[in-house]
C-alpha cells in the first residue's frame, strides 16, 4: 500500500490532527523538518539582532550605544546562537524534511526520537538567553569560552550557559543517529551507497562527525563545571592544571565543527547545481571521496587556531601541512561545480543564484583560511578582524547561503506552490551586497592591526568599520524579505507539480512523495 493511500485512510479513521497537539507530538519527519528550520530562523533572527548590535557599536570610534561589558555578553551569545541554534539546527531541519525523500524511506527511523531530539532545543536556548537576565549577566568569554576567563572569572550564569550546552548537544546526538540509522537501513531497494544523492552522503558523513565530537564538548564543559564548583584545577594553573589544555579540548571538538556546519552545505551545493546547467554532477565519486577526506583531515587539524600559544615547532609544521593539505579535497568540490557548470544549458533561478555565490564566496574564505595555515603568518593575523573576515566568508555566504539556497529550491516541494521569483532575486542581490560589504573591509582593518571583541578602536579604522556596519544592517534587514517571500509560498502561489524543476535526463533526486496528512496541501486523489 502506497503512502498516500495510508495518509488518506488514517486522516479518514482519524481525523486531522489539532492545533498545537499536533506540532508538540507529532513525529512526521516533515513537521519536525518544517519545526527545525523555523525554530533556526528564529535563532537566526535573534543572533542577527546581536550581530547588528555590534555592529551598531562599531559604526564609529568611541563608545556610544552599549556597555563593554555587554559588548562581550553581544559577542559571546551572537557566536554561540548562530552556530549552535542558527546553522546546526537549519541543516538537521533540511535532513529531516529531505532524507526519507532521497533514500525512498517513509520517515526517519527513530521518529519519536526525532520528535525529542527537536523539543530539547527551544529550551537550551531559553536557558541560554536567560542568562543575559541574571545578576552579574550572560556569558561575556566569547563563543569559545577560553578559561581560565570563563571558569575564575566567570558571571555565576555560565554554570546555566554549560547545561544548555550540555542540552543542545544531546540533541545533535540524537539527530545524528537517527540520520546514520536511516540512510543505512532504511533505503529504497536498489539505492546503494554509491548511488544516494551528493546531499545524503554529506549528511552521513556529518552525522559521524557529530557523534564523534559532540561527546568532546560535553566533556570540556563539564570539565568547567568541576573547576568552578568542585575544587578540580583542570585548567587553573595556580592548582597544578594547564589552560592550554582548554584549547586543545575545545578545538579538537571546535575544527570538526567548521565541518559540520559546511559538508551539508557542500550538498545541497551538488543538488542544486546540475539541476539548473542541466547536466550531470561532474565526478560524483570523487566528490564523496572528497567529502570523506575533509572529514578525516578535519580531526587532525585543530592545533591550527593555536599557533600563538607556543607550541613546539614541530607540531606547528605539522599542522601547518595538514591544514594546507584540506585545500586538496575542497579545491577538487570547487573545480567539480566548476566542471559542472561548464558548457551546461545554464538558467539563473534564485536557488542557483545563492549556490553561484556560495562557490565563489566560499573559495574566497577558502583560500583566506590557507593564508591563515601558514604558522608565521597567522602570529600577524590571529586575533585580528582578519579571522573574522576569514570565518565569516565561510559561514555566512557559505552555510546561511546554502541553507537558503536549499529551501528556495525545495520551497515548492514542501508547499506546493512556486515562491514569488522576483522577490526572490531581489532577496539575493540585497544579501549579496550587504554580506560583502559587511565582511570583505574587514580583511583590511585585519591585516592593518585591528584586534577582534573591541568595543572601540583607534581612528585610522574608522572608515572600513562604518562600510562594514552599514552592510551590515543592509544584509540583516534583507532577511525580512526572505521571511515575507516564505510566507506568501505557503499561503498559496502558482502550483509545483511533482517535479519541481527541469532536471537532467528527466531525472529528479527526491522521490515523489505525498504531503502528510496534516500538511498545509490538499493531497490529490487516488487514482
Amino acid at each position: 500500500m502506497n503512502t498516500l493511500t495510508r495518509t488518506i485512510e488514517h486522516t479518514e479513521q482519524h481525523g486531522p490532527a489539532e492545533g498545537l497537539s499536533r506540532w508538540f507530538f507529532t513525529t512526521n519527519h516533515k513537521d519536525i523538518g518544517t519545526l527545525y528550520l523555523w525554530f533556526s530562523f528564529a535563532m537566526f533572527l535573534t543572533g542577527g539582532c546581536m550581530a547588528l548590535m555590534i555592529r551598531a557599536e562599531l559604526f564609529q570610534p568611541g563608545l556610544q550605544l552599549i556597555e563593554p561589558g555587554f559588548f562581550n555578553q553581544m559577542t559571546t551569545m551572537h557566536g554561540l546562537i548562530m552556530v549552535f541554534g542558527a546553522v546546526m539546527p537549519a541543516f538537521v531541519g533540511l535532513a529531516n524534511w529531505m532524507l526519507p525523500l532521497m533514500v525512498g524511506a517513509p520517515d526517519m527511523a527513530l521518529p519519536r526520537m526525532n520528535n525529542w531530539s527537536f523539543w530539547i532545543l527551544p529550551f537550551a536556548f531559553a536557558m541560554m538567553l536567560s542568562t543575559l537576565f541574571m545578576e552579574g549577566g550572560g556569558p561575556n568569554f566569547g563563543w569559545t569560552f577560553y578559561a581560565p576567563l570563563s571558569t575564575t572569572y566567570a558571571p555565576p550564569s555560565v554554570t546555566f550557559f554549560i547545561f544548555a550546552v550540555h542540552m543542545m548537544g544531546i540533541s545533535s546526538i540524537m539527530g545524528a543517529i537517527n540520520v546514520v540509522v536511516t540512510i543505512l537501513n532504511m533505503r529504497a531497494p536498489g539505492m546503494t551507497m554509491m548511488k544516494l544523492p551528493l546531499f545524503v552522503w554529506t549528511w552521513l558523513i556529518t552525522a559521524f562527525l557529530l557523534i564523534a565530537v559532540m561527546p568532546v564538548l560535553a566533556g570540556v564543559v563539564t570539565m568547567m563545571l568541576m573547576d568552578i564548583h568542585f575544587g578540580t584545577s583542570f585548567f587553573n594553573a595556580a592548582g597544578g592544571g594547564d589552560p592550554v589544555l582548554f584549547q586543545h579540548v575545545f578545538w579538537f571538538f571546535g575544527h570538526p565543527e567548521v565541518y559540520i556546519m559546511i559538508l551539508p552545505a557542500f550538498g545541497i551545493v551538488s543538488e542544486i547545481i546540475p539541476t539548473f546547467a542541466r547536466k550531470r554532477l561532474f565526478g560524483y565519486a570523487s566528490m564523496v571521496y572528497a567529502t570523506a577526506s575533509i572529514a578525516f583531515l578535519s580531526f587532525i587539524v585543530w592545533a591550527h587556531h593555536m599557533f600563538t600559544v607556543g607550541i613546539p615547532l614541530m607540531g606547528e609544521l605539522f599542522f601547518m601541512f595538514a591544514t594546507m593539505l584540506i585545500a586538496v579535497p575542497t579545491g577538487v568540490k570547487v573545480f567539480n561545480w566548476v566542471a559542472t557548470m561548464f558548457r551546461g544549458s545554464m538558467t539563473f533561478e534564485t536557488p542557483m543564484l545563492f549556490a553561484l555565490a556560495f562557490v565563489v564566496l566560499f573559495t574566497i574564505g577558502g583560500f583566506s583560511g590557507l593564508m591563515l595555515a601558514i604558522a608565521p603568518a597567522d602570529f600577524q593575523y590571529h586575533d585580528t578582524y582578519f579571522v573574522v573576515a576569514h570565518f565569516h566568508y565561510v559561514l555566512v555566504p557559505g552555510a546561511v547561503f546554502a541553507i537558503m539556497a536549499g529551501v528556495y529550491y525545495w520551497l515548492p516541494k514542501w508547499t506546493g506552490h512556486y515562491y514569488n521569483e522576483t522577490l526572490g532575486k531581489v532577496h539575493f542581490w540585497i544579501s549579496f551586497i550587504g554580506v560583502n560589504l559587511t565582511f570583505f573591509p574587514m580583511h583590511f582593518i585585519g591585516l592593518a592591526g585591528m584586534p577582534r571583541r573591541i568595543p572601540d578602536y583607534a581612528l585610522q579604522f574608522a572608515d572600513f568599520n562604518m562600510v562594514a556596519s552599514v552592510g551590515a544592517f543592509i544584509f540583516g534587514f534583507s532577511q525580512l524579505i526572505f521571511l515575507v517571500l516564505v510566507i506568501k509560498t505557503i499561503r498559496g502561489g502558482d502550483r509545483a507539480p511533482a517535479q519541481v524543476w527541469e532536471h537532467p535526463q528527466g531525472l529528479e533526486w527526491t522521490l515523489p512523495s505525498p504531503a502528510p496528512y496534516h500538511s498545509f496541501v490538499e493531497p490529490p486523489e487516488v487514482k
